[in-house]
């Protein structure tokens, strides 16, 4: 099995935005084209943000590459997230003003 995390640092005024967007738009995305999701998170990171973060598992790495591959060629897709994009003020603007930090994380089992 092959695991990642995906971890999002989102000013908390952004969250429900976010999570929405999350909900109705990547993990349908995600799960058509093979992902399983474990669990999503949010722990609180400070006064003003917020860590929101989802474990993913896979057959394997291989798998994984398979499936993103998928998704990045998935023009119905790719609209949606442009559109999103645009509704919010563009990417730039997203991820200068309310998503800090983003990590694409292999993770490794201890056992």
């Amino acid at each position: 099995m092959f695991y990642r995390r995906k971890y999002y640092l989102v000013k908390n005024e952004f969250v429900e935005v976010f999570n929405n967007h999350f909900t109705e738009t990547n993990l349908p995305n995600q799960l058509k084209h093979g992902a399983r999701l474990i669990g999503r998170w949010m722990p609180p990171f400070n006064e003003d943000s917020t860590e929101v973060f989802a474990i993913w598992e896979y057959d394997s790495y291989e798998k994984y590459q398979e499936i993103e591959t998928k998704i990045k060629l998935d023009a119905a897709h790719i609209h949606r997230i442009k559109q999103w994009y645009e509704t919010h003020g563009g990417r730039e603007y997203v991820y200068k003003n309310y998503v800090h930090e983003v990590k694409n994380e292999v993770l490794q089992s201890t056992i």
